[in-house]
């Protein structure tokens, strides 16, 4: 059985976030969801707890339509990825990449998790619907009043207008 580590701060989750968890899900048999505690961008807008929460639903809202989702665990990690991944069981993590903004940053963590622990990594292209949407900025939008529902699940939504206030 073939486990892989979907590793990510998922701050929030999104749309595209999900996209990849299904995609993944349908090729192979165990998906951990890593959600990093510390993250190398700014102090996250929600604690890990809440971003683990938030991931758990919307997965649990999915699979019901999409019953491989159903092999999709989310937990929290801290400190290296690869560790992460041993931790799960994980002999390949699997990363999206949007376009050519990610690739060099994707790049370079994928030849060093090689080089750490000898973990390959599987890249998925964004599908086209979800190339533009960044956890960066919906937390913008979101911070400025924004409707941003139409790239996050609704209790992502209501978390967002929550942190507002």
């Amino acid at each position: 059985m073939t486990t892989v580590l979907y590793p990510g701060s998922f701050d929030p989750v999104h749309y595209g976030h999900l996209d990849v968890i299904r995609r993944a899900a349908a090729v192979f048999e165990r998906v951990v969801v890593g959600v990093a505690r510390e993250t190398h961008k700014a102090a996250p807008l929600f604690d890990v707890e809440v971003r683990v929460r938030l991931l758990q639903e919307a997965v649990a809202a999915l699979v019901a339509a999409e019953p491989a989702l159903r092999r999709v665990e989310v937990r929290a990690y801290e400190g290296l990825t690869v560790e992460a991944a041993r931790a799960a069981g994980a002999t390949l993590l699997v990363k999206g990449l949007r376009g050519v903004e990610d690739v060099e940053h994707e790049l370079r963590q994928a030849v060093m998790n090689r080089h750490l622990a000898g973990l390959d990594t599987v890249f998925f292209m964004t599908t086209p619907a979800y190339a533009q949407i960044s956890s960066t900025l919906i937390r913008e939008v979101a911070r400025l009043g924004g409707d941003v529902s139409a790239f996050v699940p609704p209790a992502v939504a209501s978390a967002l207008a929550a942190a507002r206030r």
